[in-house]
């Protein structure tokens, strides 16, 4: 109606924020422009307002999350327990603060985060190339569980129990993402940070990790106690040069 659309250009020139109108179904029978928008639209518009621009905008920041899938043929696989969970939640947390956010993530049942952009792969070795693509970057927190290994011969078909028993398995290493990133050059990020998930001598072995990748940063956590593997709490360390930071659960 001509009165409906001058209000709302009255509204817009005064600084007022539309979500929608959108087109469908309406009541009355009647279909078209000035269906009300779904509530996710609003709620998204809504929290993105009231976070305004954010302390990270115009920041990019790279994530790795979930495990990686390392095949041995078509139905079998090597890999490392991970939810997915503790990156999933980095990456919202960094989107809500406003920065542009690259998530790689591996094999996981999570939706992405609102705001955020996720390249789905399987490989380490895919993972490592997703992850040299999305830079340059600001910072990136690699919380992947990347497998270290992977079976140096992936079999085209379905292996079979046999008289001559099981196969033997070859693996071969597979590439460090985080070293790799981590190595000085121009397209280093500022900000490296690293997880290391342990079973023992938890701040000796994240010390030892921060020196041998060559990252600012290093969160550390116990693995061994109950409810960290798919929880949706965690107790951890933050190693870096200068010391180490306890933050409880």
């Amino acid at each position: 109606h001509p009165a409906t659309k001058r209000n709302l250009a009255t509204l817009k020139g005064d600084g007022v924020q539309f979500v929608g109108p959108g087109e469908g179904a309406m009541a009355c029978g009647e279909f078209g422009e000035g269906r009300m928008a779904e509530p996710e639209a609003i709620f998204e518009a809504a929290m993105k307002l009231l976070a305004g621009a954010g302390p990270l905008a115009g920041k990019h920041v790279l994530i790795t999350a979930g495990p990686t899938a390392e095949p041995l043929d078509p139905v079998r696989m090597l890999t490392n327990r991970s939810s997915g969970k503790q990156g999933y939640a980095i990456a919202e947390a960094l989107a809500n603060l406003g920065a542009r956010v690259t998530l790689v993530s591996g094999p996981t049942a999570l939706p992405a985060p609102r705001g955020v952009t996720r390249i789905d792969i399987e490989t380490a070795e895919e993972m490592l190339a997703a992850s040299t693509a999305a830079l340059p970057a600001d910072a990136a927190v690699f919380v992947a569980a990347v497998a270290d290994w992977r079976p140096d011969e992936v079999f085209g078909v379905k292996l079979k129990k046999g008289a001559g028993g099981p196969p033997t398995i070859n693996l071969v290493e597979n590439p460090d993402i985080l070293a790799t990133i981590a190595r000085p050059g121009p397209k280093r990020p500022k900000l490296v940070i690293g997880f290391a998930a342990e079973t023992h001598e938890l701040e000796a072995q994240a010390k030892a990790k921060l020196a041998r990748k060559g990252c600012d940063l290093i969160v550390a956590n116990d693995v061994t106690e109950p409810g960290v593997m798919g929880g949706d709490q965690n107790r951890v360390l933050l190693v870096t040069k200068a010391g180490t930071e306890a933050w409880e659960r």
